[in-house]
């Protein structure tokens, strides 16, 4: 298996246990740790499986008995405070929190996970932004209530995206396509994220490009685009290592990405 590290990313290889890490959030790595799943050598698993998440929490120096993760994730645009880890949530799709000791999972099979951090603050998140998600804005969403819950201040966030489905794979149809258009047009230059028609079995086929339509959202609401970090790695690009639901369909496992305050 490759070396998936890159200029914004390192691999990890620990026993069993793989993932990946974002530089930038490790310069901060006394007050959080974080972590984006591959399937490692456990391929069969459909995602980290509860034997297997010990040794992840104890490989990112967090507490495995104060980790929250959302029971079912639904293509909203809730995301909801946690202030302990006995609270239980569903239906939503992400998590913030001030609170030191507890660590935020959330589940992905080619949507997009945008990690948040301010450091100033000591706030973290984890957003879970597929299609959907993105339409409705869930990254910007999150931000605005990290500023409105725990007065975080814009200019002091670090946003990163972590591997998703790139422009390369997101093939969809006219009917996808247009609603994209219809929520985007008006603030991002369509040619960024649409790319012109294909024809393919007699249908027009287009390629859209979520990442940089969530960079944008980040930087429309006040982000220091110096503080958006990009993992650039696709998950369809990389299914031998990453679990792709474009990919592996039904038979794909998700990746889990966590971030948590130490």
């Amino acid at each position: 298996m490759k070396d998936l590290s890159n200029e914004q990313m390192i691999h990890i290889k620990d026993g069993n246990i793989e993932y990946l890490q974002f530089k930038r959030l490790l310069e901060y790595k006394d007050k959080i740790n974080h972590c984006y799943t591959l399937k490692g050598n456990n391929q069969d698993y459909k995602e980290v499986q509860s034997d297997n998440y010990s040794s992840l929490y104890k490989s990112l120096n967090l507490n495995y008995e104060k980790f929250t993760k959302i029971d079912y994730q639904a293509h909203s645009d809730i995301i909801e405070k946690v202030n302990n880890n006995k609270e239980r949530f569903t239906n939503i799709d992400g998590l913030i929190t001030d609170k030191k000791g507890i660590s935020l999972s959330l589940r992905f099979a080619d949507c997009t996970p945008i990690l948040f951090y301010d450091p100033i603050k000591n706030v973290i998140g984890n957003i879970h932004s597929g299609w959907r998600g993105t339409i409705q804005k869930i990254g910007q969403k999150g931000l605005i209530k990290m500023i409105e819950e725990y007065g975080c201040n814009k200019e002091d966030i670090i946003c990163c995206i972590g591997p998703c489905i790139e422009k390369c794979h997101f093939e969809v149809g006219e009917d996808v396509k247009e609603i994209f258009k219809k929520t985007f047009s008006n603030s991002v230059d369509e040619e960024l994220f649409i790319s012109k028609p294909i024809i393919k079995e007699n249908e027009k086929k287009y390629f859209i490009d979520t990442t940089i339509i969530n960079k944008k959202l980040l930087e429309q609401i006040g982000i220091n685009p110096e503080n958006i970090i990009i993992s650039n790695i696709c998950t369809v690009c990389n299914k031998e290592q990453i679990h792709s639901y474009r990919a592996e369909k039904e038979k794909s496992g998700r990746n889990t990405a966590i971030i948590g305050l130490i």
